[in-house]
């Protein structure tokens, strides 16, 4: 009966998702057009993202480290276990920010369209595209707008999800850039959705995020980046260890 339950609420949510995206798509059409509009689209993006998750009862529990400063660049990492993360990051980051994912989600029929324009999409195959992705990205830092990225670079197979090897790239652009890197921990997201959420299902639920305290990177020299991917990657694994 659970089973079947969490099947049909997981039909609901996909339904409440693209009826928010249609609703919105006029916007999203438009807005996309012009990189002077991406901040006000971000925020359609947002209430879209409370919107689809508050129908089907699902919501979000900040708690914040240190609180984050609205006026800052920052670059999130995060790790990755269920589509709902992007929902996540939508609602944390506000208006000023973009993701890096996969260049497969260009061909999503709601993600496709903001990883065409405002985000960032690399193939996890080729060397010549994260060198261009990240190099877009710190194009996109130096005009202010945040990056959000999941540095395990996919949802993990294992179900409960362990956190896998993180890698290199937003960590280097952290130091090179200057932006100080926010760990943050999502810590029971899968228990509500894993991954797209069609081999278990999905429920209601209040999903747990801890947002770290901010590091900084103005300090740190080049070849640190190994040194700092480690301290993230303990950081973000802190919070998972007792779920």
């Amino acid at each position: 009966m659970i089973k079947l339950l969490r099947k049909i609420h997981y039909v609901f949510s996909l339904f409440s998702i693209l009826f928010f995206f249609i609703l919105f798509w006029p916007i999203y059409v438009l807005g996309t057009r012009n990189p002077k509009n991406y901040s006000f689209v971000n925020k359609i993006r947002t209430l879209h993202s409370f919107l689809c998750t508050a129908v089907v009862g699902i919501f979000f529990k900040f708690s914040f480290e240190k609180e984050l400063d609205e006026n800052q660049t920052y670059i999130y990492c995060a790790n990755h276990t269920s589509n709902l993360d992007i929902i996540i990051f939508c609602l944390l980051a506000k208006g000023r920010y973009h993701f890096m994912g996969k260049e497969e989600l260009m061909k999503n029929p709601v993600l496709g369209i903001f990883f065409r324009t405002i985000d960032i999409a690399v193939s996890r195959e080729s060397k010549i595209s994260a060198f261009r992705a990240f190099k877009k990205a710190g194009e996109n830092l130096e005009k202010g707008m945040s990056l959000i990225i999941f540095p395990e670079g996919r949802i993990d197979d294992a179900y409960p999800p362990v956190l896998q090897e993180f890698k290199n790239g937003p960590f280097r652009l952290a130091i090179e850039k200057n932006i100080p890197i926010v760990p943050v921990s999502v810590i029971n997201i899968w228990q509500i959705m894993w991954d797209d959420g069609m081999k278990f299902g999905t429920r209601p639920g209040i999903g747990d995020i801890y947002v770290h305290e901010p590091i900084l990177t103005t300090i740190l020299a080049e070849d640190s980046a190994d040194a700092l991917k480690e301290e993230v990657f303990k950081k973000i694994n802190s919070k998972l260890q007792n779920r």
